[in-house]
Formats: C-alpha cells, structure tokens, sequence
C-alpha cells in the first residue's frame, strides 16, 4: 500500500504537470527531499525517479513555460563558476572514484538550484516552492518528531522511515535543516495565500514547529541544539516584544530540561567538555589536519579528499571516586575522517578558489535579504507586506544553516541550495516588478515603471 501510494503521487504530479507546468518544478523539490525511491520497494525504486523530474521540470519550462521577465542573476554566475570548478577539480581528484560518486549528485543540486530562480516568475510561484519545501521535510521531521515523543531515539539511531543514512535521513543534517526551516514556517502561517492564515493554519505550523525542536532531541545532534539556540538569538533582533519573548525562552529550556533523556543530556555537555568527547577531538584533528593540505594544496585535492587524512590527538578522561579524581589521557590515531564542517569540506575539496565562492554565495544572499528587508519593512501595502518577512525568513534560515555548517559537512546539501535558489527568485522577481509607491512612504521612485505586483495562477 505504501509503495502503491508514493507510485500513485508520483504520477499524478507529472499528469498535473501537462496542464500546469511549474507543477514539475514541485514534483522536483518533493523527489529530492523526501525521495520516495528509497522509502518504496517497488517501481520506484527501480526507475531513475530524480532525473525523469528533473528532466520534466527543465523540459516543462523550456517548452510550455513562459518566459517573461526571466533573468539570469549574478548569484546564479557563482554558482555556475562553482559547478564549473568543482568540475575540474573532480577531473584531477586525488581519489578518482569517490570524487565521481559526490560528483553524480552535486551537479544536480547545483544545476537545480541554478535553473529554480528562472521559473520563479511571481509571487505565488514563491510561495508554493517554499510551501513543497517545507511539506516534503516536514514528512521526515513528523515522523521523527512523533518517535521522539513516545520515547524513541538516540544518537545514530532515530529511525527515519527507513534504515538509511544520507541526505536529510542523516541525524546532524535532519537537526540543522529542521532548525533552519522554522522562519520559513512561521512566514508561511502569517502570510501564505495557498493556505491562508486561520485557527488550522496556525495549529498546523505550531506542532511542526514543536516537531522540528524535537528532532535535535531525538537523534541527540549538538549541532541541531547550536542552530536553535543561534536562531533563538537572531530571532530577537526583529521581534517587538525581545525581553517578553526571552524570559518565554528560557523559561521553556528551564521547563523542558526535566524531561528530556538523560543520554541526549549526557551528550550535550561535551559541547563543554570536548576534551573527553573523541568526536569532538577528530574534528580538531581533521580541521587542523585541513589546513595543513590546503597550503601543500592551494587549488584543493577534490571530491573526498579527506580519505588521505591521518589524525593523532589526546582525550582527557576525568574518573571520580568519592573525594579522589583520576586523570586518564588516551591517544587517539584515526585515519580517512570526514571534514565534519562545511567550511573545511570546501578548503580541502576544491582549495581557496572554491572556497571563496562559496563564502561569496553565502555572503552575497544574507547582504540581499537584509537589503529586501530594509527596503520593503516600512510598507504596509498587501501587495508588498509580505516581502520583508520572506526575505527575513530565508536570511535567518541560510545563519541557522551556517552555524550548522561549522560542525557537518553539508557545503552542497540540496535542501540549502534550494533556499538560495529562493532567494535568487525572490531578488529577480522584485528587480523585475519594482515597488509600487505607498502613500506616505519616504522610499524614492524607481526609474522603471512600476507595476503592482498579482497573484497569478501556477502558469
């Protein structure tokens, strides 16, 4: 029943999308983050499912789609620079075949994340791939959250739907992108015209939420509690009420600390003491051990280069006895350990070159939301009210993913690409329609004409 339900949701998108072609582009974003092929055991699982969406969505707007006002943005210019060396750094990798294995799924997430801001030509196109994006991982975060409730859970053991590992169905990456989509969430209750703003609305995006913080809990990820308690921050810096909403905050860490497991607390306070975590001390020695390549290096050694990576460093093991503490050091040698952040991922696979422009991307679209938000946060016009909070929601949604970046190596994680791909459509569709004049705005006349902006059907 379940793989006769995913097969018949998969064909109803693509017959939908005969009538309605950015309905493919939807299709996409669902495959790629739910990906029902490796949930189903039947005939998805056996037919190449991402690419006949991709190919759809591609072919949909080529052919059927139109193209007015469709523009190319510089940021989209960085990612393609980015694909394009990350291409030539996989041609010279030092580890041929494992480069070529992350190769078959970063282009396509590069690729997509490119061609997504073209077919974001209004307003509602927006805000329905935000709303896909959202509903696709909230199946893998209620069903986590749900298992997380009744008990379940652990570190490296939450099951999500199935016994896998990659992609979103990985702890540390479910944490951070669960963490990351919360704004997006909270912007869509308050301003969504697919699903406007009611009493079920609201009820919905309240539990998710609640889901979402207890993904963190139930795969026991530091980095989902780092990203929260980074989000919590940056959330009060546009907040009306900032000291009524934190005394609610840490009311509510004081109120939850009673009843969440004692393993998930047990393994948040290496966050303090590191020196006896050794996962904590193979990140130091990897990061350290990065450093060191890069500069032997300097144009990066490509996709998995960190299977060259050898690591020595010390734990230090503190055992208590009544009123006698015993120190115990343990030498540690690992051999072939994963970057275990972004940042580092980038310097060691594609060097300096390609760590600039991924710093450049991500720099580039916080610079874009805070200018949206600063420009568009005086008006009130229904036409335009909704573009400050948007642009606010994918700005704190790319921090959250960034503080997340620092611990996992998530530098090319489609779900991430998809939200600059967001903000991409978002700058190219305000570029192109302009912002009508609202009485008594002090916000100076635009020299092209300016238009008001309309809820358009899916076309």
């Amino acid at each position: 029943m379940l793989n006769l339900a995913f097969t018949g949701f998969f064909v109803a998108l693509l017959l939908a999308g005969l009538r309605r072609p950015f309905l493919w582009v939807l299709c996409y974003l669902y495959i790629d983050i739910v990906a029902p092929q490796i949930i189903s055991w039947g005939f998805l699982s056996v037919i190449p499912t991402s690419l006949i969406a991709f190919v759809a969505a591609f072919g949909g707007w080529l052919a059927l789609d139109g193209k007015e006002g469709t523009r190319f943005t510089w940021r989209q210019g960085v990612m393609l620079a980015l694909l394009a060396y990350c291409a030539m750094t996989t041609l010279r990798a030092d580890y041929p075949l494992p480069a070529l294995e992350k190769w078959g799924w970063v282009w396509k997430a590069l690729v997509f994340a490119i061609f997504l801001p073209l077919t974001l030509r209004t307003r509602l196109r927006i805000e329905a791939a935000a709303l896909v994006m959202v509903l696709a991982a909230s199946a893998l975060i209620i069903d986590g959250g749900i298992k997380t409730a009744l008990g379940g859970g652990g570190y490296g053991t939450l099951r999500i739907f199935v016994e896998n590992n990659t992609g979103l169905y990985e702890g540390s990456i479910l944490s951070c992108v669960a963490i990351a989509i919360i704004p997006i969430i909270l912007w869509l209750a308050r301003h969504s015209t697919i699903f406007p703003s009611d009493w079920r609305v609201w009820t919905f995006a309240v539990a998710l939420i609640f889901a979402c913080c207890l993904i963190p809990v139930g795969t026991q990820a530091r980095t989902g509690l780092v990203c929260l308690a980074a989000l919590c921050i940056l959330y009060l810096r546009t907040a009306r009420h900032r000291v009524l909403i934190l005394a609610g905050m840490t009311l509510a860490a004081f109120a939850a600390i009673p009843f969440l497991p004692q393993s998930f607390v047990a393994r948040m306070n290496t966050i303090e003491n590191h020196e006896a975590d050794q996962s904590a001390g193979t990140r130091l020695g990897v990061w350290k051990w990065t450093w060191d390549y890069a500069r032997e290096n300097p144009l990066g050694g490509g996709f998995e280069a960190y299977l060259s990576s050898r690591v020595e460093y010390d734990t230090v093991v503190r055992e208590t006895t009544g009123e006698l503490t015993t120190v115990r050091r343990e030498h540690v040698v690992e051999k072939g350990r994963a970057y275990h952040s972004s940042y580092f991922e980038m310097l060691g696979e594609q060097g300096y070159p390609g760590l600039f422009l991924w710093l450049l991307l991500q720099a580039s679209g916080l610079w874009q939301m805070e200018a949206l938000r600063r420009r568009y946060r005086t008006q009130s016009a229904p036409e335009v009210a909704w573009v400050a909070p948007l642009a606010n929601a994918l700005q704190l949604s790319q921090v959250s993913y960034l503080v997340g970046s620092l611990f996992v190596g998530i530098a090319f994680q489609p779900f991430i690409l998809m939200v600059i791909g967001l903000q991409c459509g978002l700058w190219s569709y305000l570029a192109r329609v302009g912002t009508p004049q609202v009485k008594g705005d002090r916000a100076k006349p635009r020299a092209r004409v300016e238009r008001k902006m309309k809820v358009r059907p899916l076309t």
